[in-house]
C-alpha cells in the first residue's frame, strides 16, 4: 500500500520558477528590484498621455489580446464573447471559464500574475470566482491610482517605446512629454506600410497621406525617400531612437539587380509588381532606411518568421492582428547574412535586434550577430528575446541557451512586453525569474562559481542596466 504523500502547493509563490536558493538570492536581491525598460511594445500612446481610465476588467485585460482569442476559440467559445458584443462581463466569465483549461500554456502563468501584481488577487480564476473576481478587479480599476499611469508605476516602469507609423503625428507623446508624465513615452519608427507594394492603389493612397505630412510632393522614389527622412528627423526630434520591421524575412539583392525608379513609376501608374519586383522594392527601400537610422545612431529592430493572417474567412471578419498567425518556415540565414554585410561594407550597419518566431533559427540568429559585432560597442548586434509565440518559460530557455553556447549572455538586452495590454508588465519577472533560475541551476551543478556579486550583476545588467546604455534613454 502506497502512503499517501502530503503536497504543498506552491502555486505562484513568492519563489515561483525559483528552483534553488542561489536562483532565490539572485532574482530577490538583485533583478527583481530593476526598473522596467519596456522597448517594444504596442500600447496606446493616447491612452497613457490622457491617462485612461477602464471601466472593468475586461477593458484593460481581454480586448485586443489574441493570446487569449486563440484559448478561447479553441475551447469552443463562440465570437459573440470573444470580439463580438458581448457584454464586458460576460465576456470576462468566458474567459474564466477558458482559464482552468490553460494548463501548462503560458497563459495560466500571465493571468494569475496579473491577478496578484496589480490586484492582489491570490484565487484561481475559475467560473465559480469569476464574478467576484470580475467586481474586485473593476472596483479597484475606479480608483484614480488604477489609470494607465498608475498601472505603470506600480510595475516600476521607466520607459514605453510604442509603436508607430512614419505618418503619425506623434500628438500624445508630445503631450506626455508637455505634462511630465512619469514613464517616459518614446516612439518607434515602424515603416511597414512604407513599403507594402503588394496592392498599388492601396500603397498610392499611404504616399498620399506620407506627402501630406513630410511636406514633400512624391513623385519620383528619390522624393519618396526624402519625405521618409523628414519622417525620421520629426522622430528624432521627439526622442525617437528605434526603428522596428516586422517581415516574413528580410530578402537580399545586388544593388541595381532591378531598377528602383522603373518599379516606382509602375506604382505610380496603378500597375501591379511581379513578385520579384514586391521583393526588390522591400529589400531596397529597407536598405535606404537602415543607412538613416545609422546616420541617427539609432537601433533597428528586425522581427522575422511570423507566417501572418492565414485563415482568409476570418481576416474578411475580424481584420488582421485577431489570433490567425503562426510560425513561419522560411529560410531566413543567407539573405540576412547579406542584408547586414552590404550595410557593414560600408560602415553604415546601426545597432541591431534580431527576433525569431521559429526556435529551430535560434543557433542560426545566435551565431549570425557575432558576424557584425565588431567592437565598437557592446552587444552592437543582439539576439532578441524569445518572441510572441516563444516569450514562455520553454522558448526563453531556449532563446538563452542558444545565446549562451554562441555567443555573450551577459551583454544581452533583456526582455520587452510586445502587448497591447496594460497588464502585461510581469512578464518581465517571468523572463528575470526563469533568467534567475537558469544561472542558479547552473551554480547548484558546479558549472559557474557560486560568486554573488559578480552574478548579482550579470542578472542587473540584463534586466534593465545593458538596455539602458544600448539605446541612450
Amino acid at each position: 500500500m502506497i502512503s499517501p504523500t502530503v503536497h504543498t502547493n506552491r502555486f505562484l509563490s513568492e519563489d515561483f520558477l525559483l528552483k534553488s536558493d542561489f536562483a532565490r538570492l539572485l532574482y530577490h536581491d538583485y533583478a527583481a528590484q530593476q526598473p522596467i525598460i519596456d522597448y517594444h511594445c504596442h500600447l496606446s500612446p493616447k491612452d497613457i498621455a490622457t491617462n485612461r481610465q477602464f471601466n472593468n476588467i475586461s477593458e484593460v485585460w481581454l480586448a485586443g489580446d489574441h493570446y487569449k482569442w486563440r484559448a478561447m476559440r479553441t475551447l469552443g467559445i463562440d465570437e459573440k464573447y470573444i470580439t463580438g458584443d458581448g457584454s464586458d462581463e460576460d465576456k470576462f466569465a468566458k474567459w474564466a471559464e477558458t482559464v482552468p483549461y490553460t494548463l501548462r500554456n503560458p497563459l495560466y502563468h500571465w493571468t494569475h500574475l496579473e491577478l496578484q501584481r496589480y490586484f492582489g488577487i491570490t484565487d484561481l480564476l475559475t467560473p465559480s470566482t469569476s464574478k467576484s473576481i470580475y467586481d474586485a478587479a473593476t472596483t479597484q480599476l475606479s480608483d484614480p491610482s488604477f489609470k494607465t499611469q498608475g498601472l505603470m508605476k506600480k510595475m516600476n516602469v521607466e520607459v514605453v517605446c510604442s509603436t508607430d507609423d512614419p505618418i503619425d503625428s506623434l500628438e500624445y507623446h508630445i503631450q506626455a512629454k508637455k505634462d511630465g508624465v512619469k514613464t517616459k513615452l518614446l516612439p518607434t519608427f515602424r515603416p511597414d506600410k512604407a513599403y507594402a507594394v503588394e496592392e498599388a492603389k492601396s500603397y498610392l493612397a499611404y504616399l498620399t497621406r506620407l506627402a501630406e505630412v513630410s511636406k514633400v510632393e512624391i513623385k519620383m522614389y528619390d522624393d519618396f525617400l526624402q519625405a521618409m527622412q523628414n519622417r525620421v528627423d520629426y522622430f528624432h526630434e521627439q526622442g525617437g531612437r528605434l526603428s522596428d520591421h516586422g517581415l516574413e524575412q528580410l530578402y537580399f539583392f545586388e544593388l541595381g539587380d532591378l531598377d528602383i525608379n522603373y518599379l516606382f513609376d509602375k506604382l505610380q501608374q496603378n500597375e501591379q509588381l511581379s513578385t520579384k519586383e514586391i521583393h526588390y522594392y522591400k529589400f531596397h527601400t529597407i536598405y535606404e532606411l537602415s543607412k538613416m537610422y545609422h546616420g541617427k545612431d539609432w537601433t533597428q529592430q528586425f522581427h522575422l518568421g511570423a507566417l501572418r493572417n492565414t485563415n482568409t474567412r476570418m481576416l474578411t471578419k475580424l481584420g488582421p492582428d485577431t489570433g490567425f498567425d503562426s510560425i513561419g518556415d522560411f529560410s531566413q540565414a543567407r539573405a540576412l547574412g547579406g542584408y547586414l554585410n552590404l550595410l557593414d561594407t560600408t560602415d553604415q550597419l546601426a545597432k541591431t535586434i534580431l527576433y525569431n518566431l521559429n526556435p529551430a533559427d535560434n543557433e542560426v540568429m545566435a551565431t549570425m550577430i557575432g558576424n557584425y559585432n565588431d567592437g565598437s560597442i557592446k552587444g552592437k548586434v543582439q539576439f532578441g528575446s524569445a518572441w510572441w509565440f516563444l516569450d514562455q518559460k520553454d522558448g526563453m530557455e531556449k532563446q538563452i541557451n542558444a545565446l549562451s553556447n554562441m555567443g555573450l549572455l551577459s551583454c544581452f538586452i533583456g526582455m520587452l512586453t510586445d502587448s497591447r495590454s496594460f497588464l502585461s508588465f510581469p512578464r518581465h519577472e517571468y523572463f528575470r525569474r526563469t533568467l534567475c533560475n537558469l544561472i542558479g541551476q547552473d551554480v547548484e551543478n558546479g558549472e559557474l562559481p557560486a560568486d554573488e556579486a559578480w552574478l548579482g550583476k550579470i542578472v542587473s545588467d540584463i534586466s534593465y542596466h545593458n538596455a539602458k546604455a544600448y539605446f541612450k534613454l
